[in-house]
């Protein structure tokens, strides 16, 4: 009965640990490292065709977003989930592998005007595909026997539709341990969703950070907030640009809207259009409303009772297309565009600002963590020129961080939702910037007496003896990671080796010939 620390170990993203009991090799979440990686995180401990199952706590791609490469590398087991994140993976993985092989194509055309080598994505489409047709949906509260020996229940962590804390139960040769997988813990009176369930009672916890050291501000009102930076805006005659994330936060932001128009905050420019520019959000506002049942909380659920719709409204506009977004920026009427992504790493968002950043009468509003060395994180600390697909762009429009509209929970919410588990062994804390993570770890330890840890990646717990063996920090070095292409040759590699270790029943015949397509290819590649 071990359990291994991998990813999120003093960092943000990147969220993945390992489970192996009962016979069975477990992954919580494996997500995608976004920004700059402070620490080596240490490989998962077997290959990913031994991999049996993966418990997700939600669909964020930094929780999910390496299930497609799991897949490449030949894992076929079964990913457990709520149901809402089953349907927002279905939409999000899939805009994962486009955007990367999009974006891939696009460098692999400059690549070869200098001459050098085609640039890989991490994984295709079809790796998606097959890491969708795995996912395993459940209801909230759920008591799901995943194998034999090990139980899971998903509660509702508020944070984004359908997300969860996982309770894991764990019973090996007559001995119990009852795991929590805090997830993403939400802000409590957000807009749509419910506030976080809080659990009662576990072995070990482990639990997130992000905000472990600071409170928000919260504006008494977030409408009548979001309504001053319109109105001065559109008063300018510039655009309010909104960088977010494409699931969740973009909802919270058209039902804000709607307030706006509704309660009339806005004056003198009734009827300002409103664009969501980005496919990816457009599907998930659909999936929102199909799960409106499940996780909405009871304001949102008026509306419903009502045949109101809370997150749409008139003067929406929807861009599909190239096409449709391009033309945002050819109309000069004061407007709001909302597009992804949240951290203006990615997507159509870096030709919103690349169109309205120079301009002094524009705003751009954060409303979601920006990660360190993100282009968001820059723009937020007050950079005076930014970088957009090879062109320095002056910054001189306003730049705004609207308070309080987080998705996390604040110390105060970390500490609430902690303070609900009776006294555990020990906790221990990820899923935070390394020096908040340390400091929450303290608080935990100094204020709330709790035995608490703070695991660097490779850190091991005996569930059994409860001895936990932290690692030394690993430093990544400044060298370039490997490239994509030899990430998924690596996954190719593992798929291969289950294949050949599964081969025993076949034929002479079959193994003969498997053997020299095996030595064909070493003899083509030097070796």
């Amino acid at each position: 009965m071990k359990l291994v620390f991998i990813g999120a170990t003093h960092e943000v993203t990147g969220s993945c640990t390992y489970i192996n009991a009962c016979g069975k090799h477990i992954l919580v979440d494996f997500g995608m490292e976004q920004g700059v990686d402070v620490y080596e995180n240490v490989q998962v401990p077997t290959s990913p065709s031994n991999i049996d199952l993966v418990l997700l706590t939600h669909a964020h791609i930094d929780h999910s977003g390496l299930l497609p490469l799991l897949c490449a590398g030949g894992f076929r087991g079964e990913i457990h989930c709520t149901k809402a994140t089953a349907s927002l993976c279905a939409i999000m993985l899939r805009d994962s592998a486009h955007i990367q092989e999009f974006e891939c194509e696009w460098r692999t055309r400059k690549a070869k005007r200098k001459g050098l080598d085609d640039v890989q994505p991490l994984y295709t489409i079809n790796d998606a595909e097959d890491a969708i047709k795995c996912l395993v949906p459940h209801d909230y509260g759920e008591v799901v026997q995943i194998c034999e020996g090990i139980e899971a229940r998903f509660s509702d962590a508020g944070h984004l539709l359908g997300s969860a804390s996982i309770e894991v139960r764990i019973t090996e040769g007559g001995e119990s341990r009852k795991l929590i997988f805090s997830g993403d813990i939400g802000n409590k009176n957000q807009p749509l969703l419910r506030d976080p369930q809080y659990l009662e009672s576990a072995d070990y916890v482990l639990m997130e950070s992000t905000y472990g050291t600071r409170l928000h501000e919260r504006p008494a009102d977030y409408a009548s907030a979001l309504a001053e930076v319109l109105q001065r805006t559109f008063d300018r005659g510039g655009n309010v640009v909104i960088p977010s994330f494409a699931v969740g936060r973009t909802q919270e932001m058209l039902y804000f809207i709607r307030q706006i128009k509704e309660r009339g905050l806005v004056t003198g420019h009734e009827g300002f259009p409103v664009y969501v520019d980005s496919p990816l959000a457009i599907d998930a506002t659909a999936i929102f409303m199909s799960n409106k049942d499940s996780c909405y909380d009871e304001e949102a659920m008026d509306y419903v009772s009502r045949g109101v719709n809370p997150i749409m409204f008139d003067d929406l506009r929807l861009s599909v297309t190239s096409d449709e977004s391009r033309a945002i920026n050819f109309d000069r009427t004061p407007k709001v565009i909302i597009s992804a992504s949240g951290m203006c790493e990615a997507g159509r968002i870096k030709h919103h600002l690349k169109h309205n950043l120079w301009r002094p009468e524009c705003t751009v509003v954060f409303v979601g963590y920006q990660a360190a060395a993100t282009l968001g994180r820059s723009l937020c600390e007050g950079a005076s020129k930014v970088k957009l697909f090879g062109e320095e762009i002056s910054v001189r429009a306003e730049i705004t961080i609207l308070p309080g509209v987080s998705g996390h929970a604040d110390k105060a919410g970390l500490d609430e939702w902690i303070g609900h588990i009776q006294k555990p062994k020990a906790v221990f804390v990820n899923h935070g910037e390394s020096a908040i993570a340390e400091q929450y770890t303290l608080h935990l330890r100094e204020e709330l007496g709790l035995e608490a840890f703070c695991p660097y990646s490779g850190a091991e717990l005996d569930l059994l003896t409860g001895e936990f063996r932290n690692t030394e920090p690993v430093p990544i070095t400044r060298t370039a990671k490997p490239s994509t292409a030899y990430q998924r040759l690596v996954a190719s590699l593992d798929r291969l080796t289950a294949i050949v270790q599964s081969s025993k029943g076949l034929t002479n015949k079959e193994l003969g010939k498997m053997a020299d397509t095996i030595a064909n290819l070493c003899s083509k590649w030097g070796s």
